[in-house]
């Protein structure tokens, strides 16, 4: 929603600021008095381009300010978080400068950002409808999303998305199956040639560390046999001599034990004897390591196996290494690799066939969603004509035709299918009797283009007014006010956002974040009933959305919640021209609802701008 656009120094208006309703707020004043500079502020802070032609004569720069509600949950918040912006309060400042030359600057809460942030931003927070803005509608794409806003079919495009996901990853790999079979297939059998090599030398972890400790003891048997020797007969010479009574430094130990244990004088003997036999138990752990060393030592004939089986495990760490569990590592992923990279026919079958239960699964979800879709076309299209008979638009009609592909034969009859179902939608337009049917945006004047947006935008918001959460029937109002078609929540989509408020909300407040309508020239040729009933509708919409409506009707302006006035006045700019923005209340508003009705403020004109203002009042 927006609560304030501040202006300085943007064509004749040299400073204003406009604070609308929550509701609906119009813009009056006579013509040529700059009302359009209004619009052009909220496209500037819309990301539109910068014209220094529109800076006041005299000025540096121009610039405006939007200041949004936009609650945390919302979509132009989160979009504004990944620019790096947080709102403050739940507000976001949106500000443009177009400098009299150079280059215009945006920012966001302060922070600078790209003119396509603020675009993307308020994106979410307001819609234009004027004669500049049209052709937005007019696109395939905008016509698709605004009829799934509609029909509330979520759950249903959803479902389609993530069948649509898994069909397109298929086609890929297939693709990338068929550009590059024959490397695939070099690929593949130089990964079933390397596994098999290397299952056929079957290496083990630290299998070639173990074997290269055994090649050197081998190698160094002679030198190991009489080191080992020499320390044994240094120890136990008994265990080498076989001499009994020959002596070793264990034996020695004992000694020296049994003669410190025949000691029965008090002293540190008991002690010393209780360290050497310590030192003795030691000793004796390293004479039978080193015992079981010669026991250990491999023959001469062992080292050829050895060698032969470390050149081995050497050529595989050479390829595929740099070390043995490198080789086992990259054994294991291969064998995973080469079955994504099987094309073996029997493979490429495999892969075929579950394509195809791809495709059906995502053509079921489709036509899910394109039933929905329908039913969504064929009540909107009646309710939006019913809504344009009653702005002076009587024999118009809107048709929203949902046609779902068939199968195209040449790409092998299976691909109906894009990102977003099967149909091509468009909205075709007959702004009077007896006029072919033309796509929106091609086919009406920039007043009638607006009738047929607020008609729709209308409908779109009173069709999610009447959802609830139990199944019950839901009157639709005619265009009279009566009792229209029902249906029930069980015959709708769901509930679903509008303008980051739900649709079953109360009328939105100040505070509240909500979609933001901003209507020009929707009363060109209208006039009479026809604009009262024009009124009416604004009214009726803006209790949902904020709407904002320039206009030069009485009848419409009268249903507004607040009136601003712009109008030539003030201190005049260095070309003669100045331009205020004032709001009206009360007997200044009496006045200017006169003044549109009849140009003059008699007491006939004032008595009828009073009457008119009472009875613009929704029950």
């Amino acid at each position: 929603m927006l609560e304030e656009l501040e202006i300085r120094n943007l064509g004749p208006i040299r400073s204003a600021v406009l604070t609308p309703a929550p509701g609906m707020t119009a813009i009056t004043g006579e013509t040529g008095a700059g009302k359009s500079m209004l619009l052009n502020a909220i496209r500037l802070i819309s990301g539109a381009a910068a014209d220094a032609n529109r800076v006041s004569s005299g000025a540096d720069a121009a610039w405006a300010q939007g200041v949004f509600m936009a609650g945390p949950q919302t979509a132009a918040a989160a979009i504004a978080a990944e620019a790096g912006v947080e709102p403050e309060d739940g507000e976001l400042f949106l500000a443009r400068s177009v400098p009299a030359s150079g280059r215009s600057r945006a920012t966001a809460n302060g922070r600078s950002v790209p003119r396509s942030v603020l675009g993307r931003i308020t994106d979410e927070l307001v819609t234009v409808h004027g004669q500049a803005d049209q052709l937005r509608i007019a696109s395939a794409a905008r016509q698709r999303e605004f009829l799934d806003a509609v029909a509330g079919d979520q759950a249903e495009l959803a479902s389609y998305r993530q069948a649509w996901e898994a069909l397109a990853a298929m086609d890929e790999r297939l693709e990338k199956l068929a550009s590059q079979e024959s490397l695939i297939r070099q690929q593949a059998d130089y990964l079933r040639e390397s596994i098999e090599r290397i299952n056929r030398v079957d290496p083990q972890p630290g299998e070639d560390e173990d074997l290269k400790t055994r090649r050197s003891r081998i190698e160094n048997a002679a030198e190991i046999a009489q080191g080992v020797g020499g320390a044994l007969g240094a120890l136990d010479a008994s265990a080498v001599d076989g001499d009994p009574d020959a002596l070793g430094a264990s034996d020695l130990i004992t000694r020296a034990v049994q003669h410190l244990r025949a000691i029965h004088v008090e002293g540190p003997f008991s002690d010393l004897a209780d360290r050497l036999e310590s030192i003795g138990a030691d000793l004796s752990d390293v004479v039978f390591s080193l015992s079981r060393q010669i026991d250990m030592e491999e023959g001469v004939d062992d080292l050829d196996a050895i060698n032969g089986r470390i050149h081995e495990l050497d050529e595989l760490t050479r390829r595929w290494g740099p070390t043995l569990a490198d080789v086992i590592a990259w054994r294991d992923r291969a064998v995973l690799d080469v079955e994504d990279l099987d094309t073996s026919p029997e493979k490429l079958a495999e892969l075929r066939q579950e394509r195809r239960r791809l495709f059906e699964d995502a053509l079921e979800a489709a036509d899910r969603l394109s039933s929905v879709r329908r039913r969504a076309a064929e009540e909107l299209s009646a309710r939006v004509g019913e809504e344009l008979s009653s702005l002076a638009m009587s024999g118009a009609g809107l048709e929203i035709r949902v046609t779902p592909r068939e199968a195209d034969e040449a790409r092998g009859g299976t691909w109906p299918l894009d990102a977003n179902g099967r149909d091509d939608i468009a909205f075709l337009f007959t702004p009077f009797p007896g006029s072919p049917q033309l796509p929106m945006g091609r086919s009406a004047s920039g007043g009638e283009l607006s009738r047929l947006m607020l008609a729709l935008e209308l409908v779109a918001a009173e069709r999610r007014m009447g959802y609830g959460t139990d199944d019950v029937s839901v009157a639709i109002p005619d265009a009279d006010g009566g009792d229209g078609s029902t249906e029930t929540d069980s015959e709708r989509a769901g509930v679903t956002d509008f303008g980051g408020v739900r649709a079953d909300d109360p009328p939105v407040r100040p505070g509240q974040p909500a979609m933001t309508f901003i209507f020009d020239e929707v009363d060109a040729g209208v006039g009479g009933k026809s604009a009262v009933e024009l009124g009416r509708r604004l009214a009726r919409l803006a209790r949902v959305a904020q709407v904002i409506v320039v206009t030069h009707l009485a009848q419409v302006a009268s249903w507004a919640d607040a009136q601003f006035v712009v109008s030539k006045g003030g201190d005049p700019s260095a070309d003669g021209v100045a331009t205020t923005v004032h709001e009206v209340r009360e007997e200044e508003r009496v006045a200017e609802i006169a003044r549109m009705l009849s140009g003059s403020e008699s007491e006939t004109s004032l008595d009828h701008a009073r009457e008119l203002l009472a009875e613009s009042r929704l029950g």
